[in-house]
């Protein structure tokens, strides 16, 4: 294990609050391939087969969706293939962000325990929508936050996004004497909601796997005490793309909504890349890789092949990945917003240890995720509450 003089540093930010919301619409994946065959009209046997073995395959038990009957009965035309619905998709999904967020938003910010009045900049993180301005300054002003308020937005970084945010605030924070960061996350599927075709085999992948919802944080350093206190100090970040990976997370932005390709070499890439990675982020805390399972692992949970290649390639005990596998069983992968989810899961767990007794967290480990580039996200942390 690393000195611990190697990785003191009191200027580090920290995660001080964390928060979230949902849309109302809880779907159980044991119902969801009825359902979403009979919304779009759809009697194609061997598709229902296929996505029956898919649904049962990614792991998830329970997701929340924005969509619904009533949005469908207003816009049939979603469910119909090769119609122009960008501008419907667009005007539901701008909506249904910004809700999302703000709801999150004052959730995190209850918990932090200050004024919203406090808040100092803005990082704002989806890949659910598109508009001039942007959804940071919708979030702005459904906060009541100060006209002078630094914002920064991150849109179509997928599912790296959660993370890629975290680092942007841990840069501002740590730059920016008395600052308090709120990071927000918001996404929903309708923007890539689609009948299914047996040309588009990616569409019934998403169909079975992914959820909306949103996520918050406040991020700073410096905590005041007995005022604020902090969850996970955020040691060092690093992001990395692989060269000529770029077509393997391929979305694009059409008058039907956002269309995406996924290659099935996505989690043997990540498994021939990962391990560097992760070795180089744990040197910077003077870690190494006969450490693995002396960390904690926070990772976005992409889907259930990544989590396995993962844990195989870097032979973690099987409880390293529990948070993972328990946000993507509740959530399914809600996109950037998922390592929020996963985060909860882990204070959650290190709460129960210490109702107990005992001393099962590790205090150092690595939050993790992965998107289009492909590129790796990674943030070398400790956890305060362990």
């Amino acid at each position: 294990m690393a000195n611990e003089e190697n990785i003191q540093c009191s200027k580090k930010a920290a995660i001080l609050a964390l928060g979230k919301a949902f849309p109302h619409q809880l779907v159980m994946q044991e119902f969801l391939v009825d359902g979403y065959l009979r919304n779009t009209n759809c009697d194609d046997p061997d598709l229902k087969q296929k996505l029956t073995r898919l649904c049962k395959a990614t792991t998830v038990k329970t997701r929340y969706v924005v969509m619904s009957e009533e949005i469908l009965n207003k816009y049939p035309e979603l469910a119909a293939e090769g119609v122009p619905t960008l501008n419907q998709r667009l005007e539901i999904c701008n909506s249904a962000v910004t809700k999302m967020a703000i709801e999150a938003s004052r959730s995190c910010i209850e918990k932090w325990g200050r004024p919203v009045s406090d808040i100092t900049h803005v990082v704002y993180v989806s890949s659910s929508e598109a508009r001039l301005p942007g959804g940071d300054l919708y979030l702005a002003r459904g906060l009541g936050l100060r006209p002078d308020t630094r914002r920064v937005m991150l849109y179509f970084s997928g599912c790296s996004g959660g993370v890629a945010g975290l680092r942007v605030a841990k840069d501002i924070a740590e730059n920016n004497p008395n600052s308090r960061v709120l990071l927000a996350t918001s996404e929903t599927t309708i923007i890539g909601f689609k009948p299914p075709s047996a040309d588009r085999p990616y569409d019934l992948v998403g169909v079975a796997l992914f959820g909306d919802g949103a996520g918050a944080m406040i991020i700073g350093s410096g905590p005041v005490s007995e005022i604020e206190k902090p969850l996970f100090e955020l040691h060092t970040a690093i992001q990395h793309f692989l060269p000529d990976t770029e077509k393997i997370i391929d979305g694009k932005l059409t008058e039907e909504g956002i269309s995406f390709k996924l290659e099935k070499q996505l989690p043997q890439i990540i498994e021939d890349n990962i391990q560097d990675f992760c070795v180089e982020l744990m040197g910077y805390g003077g870690f190494c890789e006969k450490d693995f399972n002396e960390l904690f692992w926070a990772v976005h949970p992409g889907g259930p092949a990544i989590l396995n290649k993962l844990e195989k390639k870097l032979e973690l005990l099987p409880e390293k990945l529990k948070s993972s596998r328990r946000a993507l069983s509740d959530y399914g992968n809600a996109s950037s917003n998922t390592i929020v989810y996963v985060l909860e899961y882990m204070l959650e767990e290190a709460k129960n240890f210490k109702n107990k007794g005992q001393n099962g967290n590790c205090e150092w480990g690595l939050i993790l995720a992965f998107g289009p580039g492909i590129t790796l996200e990674g943030i070398l942390a400790k956890n305060l509450t362990v």
